[in-house]
């Protein structure tokens, strides 16, 4: 086994499989189907060639941005991951440390094995909540009110999960929770020793902030419990009451076309995030890269439109913003950080430190600047984001 130091996030994915159980591994790390919208978000990233400028003067770079009236170090967030604390224990807290530390966004999961109430002093001013609403509107209503009560400074409601998809990674390997104990498993943790050292004393991670709704008498897990309390009927009614009961920033993440987009700005929406749920839902999903101009262009001037989705450089930060994103979010790099090292700080600090390199070597000092003079054009590739 190498011996280097990770410097770079494929550096980071190889060092967490092999500290990571298998079960948890495939968990975070593995799509839908045939893996193909998963495999598409990096692949369309890195068909994307840049231009530089030059030449300019790159002496004094700035990658602050701002959005919601609120500024940050640089256009980069942590996306919202349920059960993060399956595939390294603490990692829900060490994100929020490591974001309020870098003075980027943290989206807190729904699905996340934190309290609500325990992420939010940690956070701070960095903390937005990632809803999924619940069949029973009470519930809703009462996620809303711990999410305003503990500072939350954005709601992102989620709507690309009606209906789980189709893991095949998971249903080969059984995932399950609560976890299988049985001698297969414990296999993977004789494994693991980092991992399962690290996890000495810990509590097993649980969807805890929908503990209190659960039936007592239950004998569901929670994951059950969830995916059938994930309302199917999330239409742009339902936004609409959201949005008049929320009174902060309201950001839709789950959309691709753009008119789903129009109609959420029509709607009084701040904001959109393309996103097709990290290749986790519709294999055939166009990779977000791809979908990503069409819905700038139909969001115009009226919301924020963001992206997430393949991010595993700061190149391809700097790609999405001069496709038009405001705001670019990751899930995985951060996840294979934090199993590699321990902390949530080392993946925060090669992207963005790639992301400062690639603002010199574009002769862009400004990320204010970033725009679609900076995406390298030849005839074929013209022809082909047309027509994408």
């Amino acid at each position: 086994m190498s011996t280097l130091l990770p410097i770079s996030i494929d550096d980071f994915r190889d060092h967490a499989r092999r500290r990571v159980p298998r079960l948890f591994f495939d968990y975070c790390d593995g799509g839908a189907g045939t893996e193909s919208a998963l495999r598409g978000n990096v692949e369309r990233f890195g068909a994307i060639k840049m231009m530089p400028r030059g030449p300019r003067n790159i002496a004094h770079r700035s990658s602050r941005v701002s959005l919601f009236g609120r500024d940050y170090a640089m256009p980069l967030g942590i996306a919202p991951i349920g059960l993060a604390n399956l595939f390294w224990p603490g990692t829900d807290i060490a994100f929020a440390k490591a974001a309020r530390k870098a003075d980027i966004p943290h989206v807190l999961s729904t699905a996340a094995s934190t309290m609500i109430e325990d992420v939010a002093p940690v956070v701070g001013d960095n903390g937005w909540y990632q809803l999924y609403t619940s069949k029973d509107d009470a519930v809703t209503e009462d996620l809303l009110s711990r999410a305003e009560k503990a500072g939350y400074h954005v709601l992102v409601v989620t709507v690309d999960v009606a209906l789980p998809g189709k893991r095949r990674r998971d249903l080969r390997n059984g995932f399950r929770l609560p976890m299988p104990m049985g001698p297969k498993f414990a296999l993977q943790l004789a494994r693991c020793p980092a991992w399962s050292f690290a996890s000495l004393g810990k509590p097993i991670p649980r969807i805890v902030n929908l503990e209190r709704y659960a039936p007592a008498s239950s004998a569901q897990s929670l994951a059950a419990f969830m995916a059938a309390q994930i309302s199917p009927m999330v239409d742009l009614d339902q936004i609409s009451r959201i949005r008049e009961r929320w009174k902060g920033p309201l950001v839709v993440k789950g959309i691709l076309g753009p008119a789903d987009a129009a109609a959420l700005a029509e709607r009084g929406v701040d904001g959109v995030i393309v996103s097709n749920h990290g290749g986790r839902q519709l294999d055939s999903a166009p990779a977000t890269i791809d979908a990503l101009p069409a819905v700038v262009a139909a969001a115009g001037e009226r919301m924020a439109v963001m992206v997430d989705g393949g991010v595993r450089t700061g190149e391809d930060v700097a790609k999405a913003l001069a496709l038009g994103a405001r705001f670019v979010f990751a899930g995985r790099p951060f996840l294979y950080g934090m199993a590699a090292t321990g902390s949530g700080d080392p993946a925060v600090e090669v992207l963005k430190d790639e992301f400062d390199r690639v603002l010199g070597h574009l002769g862009c000092p400004n990320v204010a600047d970033l725009d679609a003079s900076f995406i390298w054009r030849d005839d074929k590739g013209h022809r082909e984001r047309q027509t994408a």
